[in-house]
């Protein structure tokens, strides 16, 4: 037989499989980004209300160094202008004194002047651009202009000071030289014709020199042009308002709000330690999921799906028989151990009882055997009848060969007891039900219990065990090396990655395999309450253990009627499962 299941392995996705899987997870958070698209939209409504009444006027003025020739190609302005420098003087506080004066604003009321102006600089521009916002259109003109001159007053006031400040400098140096020129001037005079003469008359054009250089330079600096700049754009009252409005804020909140409802449902994503996919399942446990159980609003769904108007069910878990079959490490043996990882097990037992009728279904002979004897309930919620006994039990020695199983404290499972269930259009499987004793690991491993699982080696015979949580108890364990295949029932919200890996690490190193996992919706927790409670006309809840009656066991005759021991069940109709 060919071998289809094999380990799971990391399938080789196209990028946009990929980016709809990751989508589809991130859908999971729906919580997470509904409150990032809350937390948004009240950002967009603070945001609309907030800029509804701000007005912003905007004032551009070009800057020019002074020249003395405009028209000369060879100067370049940006070289003579800092430009950064000049944008930090337009926002100094000078400037806004010096606009205050003017606008006539208090000394109180001088830091919110200050503080709504916004000065920029266009790139490769000699521009500085005075933008303020105020809460009027006119104040935001009036104020923008005013900045705007207050700027322009500053800079000229600025460059005259240099200018005055050269041009002394230059006319100190001047006047010693005119002073000496003039004495030496008047000495020539007195001088008489000869070499001396001609000696100072030669100092004395050396003079008139230097002194022509200090009234060159002086007029040079008494002709430059010294204007500042000019305003190429005049501010003007603005006709609305500066903010998006209340609608585009809206709109804008809520694409914020979706963008960190997304990164906060990504960051949840990254660090949730729960599987988040069925390939996630399949990388922890390195076995395949096998199939996924329909979500069930009724509660914890039918113990026995055959019958149900749903049969999506029904139809699952004979696909997971169907894998199972094809499987070769299950087909060699025909043993099947069911195990949920912690917690209940009820959906788990749900999963044993139907993959044994499906394995009946195919003409099998089935036997299921309830390991779980901790919380033993499916002979109370089976319809079953009395059968006979599993040969191991006929043997000499054997319980019902002179045993005393009805004695407290002395009774062992498994006691020999088998019933008959039946499972419909599926046929009927065998159980042998499960019994609370006082030591459970020594009844897993009895020799009974393995000449009970033993039965699988008949031909056209296939045993299914339930056992209780593998992470809760370790009776599953001492089965595995018994049973080899191993089906993990868990839904994939209520368990860990780590938890599955650790399954996985536990049942290889007791001999087993995982042949796969079925995985299931969460049973709701109203439903399993209301399934607690005691129905009318019934002695006990529908989930709680079948309690014992040893007594009735041992009095009644052969052919007497034991009510309660499985052969008074009707046929089959839907049974649901209990609180496990």
């Amino acid at each position: 037989m060919i071998e289809t299941n094999r380990p799971a392995a990391a399938p080789a996705e196209d990028e946009p499989d990929l980016l709809r899987d990751q989508f589809r997870q991130l859908l999971r958070y729906r919580r997470l980004i509904g409150a990032g698209i809350g937390i948004g939209l009240l950002g967009g409504v603070y945001l609309g209300i907030s800029t509804a009444d701000t007005y912003v006027a905007t004032a551009d003025v070009v800057l020019r160094a002074p020249t003395d020739d405009p028209f000369n190609p060879s100067l370049a302005p940006d070289k003579a202008i800092n430009i950064g420098s000049e944008r930090q003087v337009a926002l100094s506080s000078s400037i806004a004194a010096e606009a205050a004066k003017k606008l006539k604003v208090s000394a109180a009321a001088f830091p919110a002047l200050r503080a709504g102006l916004q000065v920029t600089n266009p790139p490769q521009s000699m521009v500085l651009r005075f933008t303020y916002t105020a809460s009027s259109p006119k104040e935001a003109a009036t104020r923008a202009n005013a900045m705007t001159e207050a700027y322009l007053f500053k800079r000229q006031e600025a460059l005259d000071v240099t200018r005055d400040q050269m041009v002394k400098g230059y006319k100190d140096q001047r006047d010693p030289v005119s002073k000496q020129l003039d004495e030496l001037v008047k000495e020539i005079n007195r001088m008489p014709a000869g070499s001396a003469r001609d000696a100072a008359t030669s100092a004395k054009t050396d003079l008139q020199s230097e002194v022509g250089r200090y009234n060159g330079n002086i007029t040079k600096l008494e002709a430059l042009d010294m204007t500042p700049g000019r305003v190429t754009s005049v501010a003007v009252p603005p006709t609305g308002p500066d903010g998006p409005g209340l609608p585009m804020s809206l709109a804008l909140g809520a694409a914020v709000g979706l963008a960190l409802g997304l990164l906060a449902a990504w960051v949840r994503l990254v660090f949730d330690p729960a599987p988040r996919s069925e390939g996630d399942v399949a990388r922890a446990l390195r076995a395949p999921v096998l199939g996924s159980l329909p979500r069930d609003k009724t509660g914890g769904g039918p113990l026995l799906a055959a019958g149900e108007a749903d049969p999506r069910l029904a139809e699952e878990y004979r696909s997971v028989a169907f894998r199972l079959a094809y499987d070769s490490r299950f087909a060699d043996r025909r043993r099947l151990l069911v195990v949920a990882p912690r917690g209940s097990s009820e959906t788990a037992a749900a999963v044993a009882v139907n993959l044994a009728a499906s394995f009946a279904e195919t003409g099998k002979d089935v036997l299921l055997i309830e390991a779980d004897l901790r919380t033993p309930v499916l002979a109370s919620q089976l319809p079953t009848d009395a059968g006979g006994r599993p040969r191991w039990s006929q043997m000499p020695g054997g319980p019902a060969a002179g045993g005393h199983p009805g004695q407290p404290g002395d009774s062992d499972w498994p006691d020999g007891r088998q019933l008959v269930v039946d499972a419909g259009e599926s046929g009927a499987f065998d159980l042998i039900p499960g019994e609370r004793v006082r030591n459970v690991a020594r009844a897993l491993t009895s020799p009974r219990a393995t000449r009970l699982v033993s039965e699988a080696d008949s031909p056209n015979s296939t045993v299914v065990v339930l056992a209780p949580p593998v992470l809760s108890y370790a009776d599953a364990l001492a089965l595995v090396d018994r049973v080899d295949g191993v089906l993990v029932v868990c839904d994939p919200r209520a368990v860990h990655r780590s938890d599955l890996s650790r399954i996985r690490e536990l049942i290889s190193g007791a001999g087993g395999t995982v042949l796969g996992a079925v995985l299931h919706a969460p049973v709701p927790v109203d439903k399993r309450a209301a399934k607690q409670k005691p129905r009318a006309g019934r002695g006990s809840a529908a989930g709680a253990p079948p309690a014992p009656r040893p007594d009735a066991r041992q009095t009644a005759g052969p052919e007497q009627h034991v009510p309660g021991d499985g052969s008074d069940t009707v046929a089959l109709r839907t049974v649901r499962t209990g609180r496990r």
